[in-house]
This record gives C-alpha cells, sequence and structure tokens, in this order.
C-alpha cells in the first residue's frame, strides 16, 4: 500500500511539472517610454505667405540697385523665408528683362519709352522714388555754377575750355554713362533735350554712377552727372540756372533735373513680387528712400 502511495506521488509530481512547462509565460509589465511633442507645421505670420526658398530677382539700373539692396534686407528681416538677388545692368536691361519675365523685377532709372511700351503691353510700371542728376565737377574746379545752356554746350562739346564758363583757362574733360544707361537717358532728354546735340563722342564713358564719381573725383578739369544718390564730399555738385542740385530743391520744383526710379513687372504682380513692392511703396520702405537720398512718392 505504501508502495503504490508513493508512486501516485510520483506521478502527480510529474504531471505538475510537465504542466508548469506548458504554462504560458507572463506577460512583462510594459514600460512608459518618453513622448516626443509635436510642434505646430505653421510658420508665423510674415509680411507673405510663407515658404521656404522662395526666390524674388530683380536687375537693371545701377542707380536704382543700390537702393533696392537696402529695400531688400529690410524686406529679408521680415520674411526670412525669402531670397532676393538684385542685380545692375542699365535700365534698358530691366525693361527688356521684365518684359521677357527672366526677373521677376526690373529696374529703370527712367521713363520706359513709348517704343517699349508698345512692344512690351504687358509691362507694369511702379514708381518706387525720384531723383534728382546733379552735373558734378572735380574739387579743383573752380567754377561752382552753370546755366543750362551751358551744361548742354559742355557736354555736346561745343564749350571746351573752362575759361568759358567763367573758370580757368583749361580743358573740361568730359564723363559720361554708356549707352542703355537710365541716367544718361535721363539726362539726355532733361539737359541735352530730345532734339538737342548728342553727348561728345571723346567724353570718357563709365558703366555705373560710382564709376564716374570716382573718374571724376580723381581727373583734374573733369566734368560728369550723377544721381543725388551718389554724392558725396569726393565731387562738387554745380548749381543750375543759379539753383542747387540738393533734395528740398527738387522736392520743391526749384530744381528741374529729376527722374522717376521704377521697378516694373510683367503683368500684375501677385506672391513675393507684390508683397515686395507694397513694401517698398509702404512707410518703412518710402523712409528707406530716403535714407538713401532719394525722394519719397508716398
Amino acid at each position: 500500500m505504501r508502495r503504490i502511495l508513493l508512486s501516485l506521488l510520483v506521478v502527480v509530481a510529474v504531471v505538475g511539472a510537465l504542466m508548469a512547462g506548458c504554462a504560458p509565460a507572463a506577460t512583462p509589465t510594459p514600460v512608459p517610454q518618453p513622448t516626443t511633442a509635436v510642434r505646430p507645421t505653421t510658420a508665423p505670420p510674415t509680411a507673405i505667405p510663407p515658404s521656404a526658398g522662395q526666390a524674388l530677382t530683380l536687375a537693371g539700373s545701377t542707380t536704382v540697385q543700390p537702393v533696392a539692396e537696402k529695400l531688400a534686407e529690410a524686406f529679408i528681416a521680415i520674411n526670412p523665408g525669402v531670397e532676393v538677388t538684385v542685380q545692375g545692368g542699365g535700365s534698358s536691361v530691366g525693361v527688356k528683362s521684365a518684359a521677357q519675365g527672366t526677373v521677376d523685377i526690373g529696374n529703370a532709372s527712367r521713363e520706359v519709352k513709348d517704343s517699349e511700351l508698345a512692344e512690351y503691353p504687358d509691362l507694369k510700371i511702379f514708381t518706387i522714388a525720384r531723383d534728382g542728376i546733379a552735373v558734378v565737377v572735380n574739387p579743383g574746379v573752380a567754377v561752382d555754377g552753370i546755366t543750362g545752356e551751358e551744361a548742354r554746350e559742355i557736354f555736346a562739346g561745343n564749350i571746351v575750355n573752362w575759361s568759358e564758363v567763367g573758370g580757368p583757362d583749361a580743358p573740361i574733360v568730359v564723363v559720361s554713362r554708356e549707352e542703355g544707361s537710365g541716367t544718361r537717358g535721363a539726362f539726355e532728354e532733361m539737359v541735352m533735350g530730345s532734339d538737342g546735340p548728342p553727348i561728345v563722342a571723346t567724353a570718357i564713358l563709365q558703366p555705373s554712377n560710382g564709376a564716374v564719381r570716382t573718374t571724376v573725383a580723381t581727373t583734374p578739369d573733369s566734368i560728369g552727372y550723377l544721381s543725388f544718390g551718389y554724392l558725396d564730399a569726393s565731387v562738387k555738385a554745380l548749381s543750375i540756372d543759379g539753383v542747387a542740385a540738393t533734395v528740398a530743391n527738387a522736392l520743391s520744383g526749384a530744381y528741374p533735373v529729376v527722374r522717376p526710379l521704377n521697378m516694373l513687372t510683367l503683368g500684375e504682380p501677385s506672391g513675393a513680387p507684390k508683397a515686395f513692392l507694397d513694401f517698398i511703396l509702404g512707410p518703412e520702405g518710402q523712409a528707406i528712400v530716403v535714407d538713401e537720398g532719394y525722394l519719397a512718392v508716398n
């Protein structure tokens, strides 16, 4: 009997061990995982609908280029998702580039010609500032003012010595902008006259206002013309018909040689180009225009 009982106990133990081995393993207690905060994908509001990598290209007038660069810096500060590239090339390049859609905005420091508007009827013109053109001489020239007629005759090559306009006996060295320059075009229209004589062929031609300023500043007995925005102590601005070349006189209308600074688009602008133009014509943009030596339009 004892032997049978022991046998039963052994069987029970074996069966229990087998059942324990077949039981499913206990599920481990899950370990809490750290959570990652989800940041909103909506960018903070800016002056234009934000879009990373937006690119805005401008080209044309070297007169407009420096103020356009200043305006671009201020615009980018409030629209960090926008890239703005400003290039020169001259006003004619600005008109053509805008009309052909190779840039977003073309710059021109003169009126757009009727022939250009006839060729490119979809051009839209935005005058962002006005600018005076000063007749400037090397500081060593002992002349402070000339008449409009004398200016025309000097740049036409008909007056060739400073003694003819009250100065010393010294030959006049004429410095001018190149063909296609908006500054030259405006000067030819307002000083030389639309039906007047051309600028003398012996003039030293320069590709930008800055180059004209440097040439006049370093060349004795020289004369040239410059945008008001480029005037500094390295050259002397002459009065014309007794009126000094100053912003105040240009604003009052007393100084007559004043032209528009234009930006052009192909059709009505939208998106970044429109936002940029709105910024320029707004209070902040116009304040920059004035700081750069030009005349505000708003």
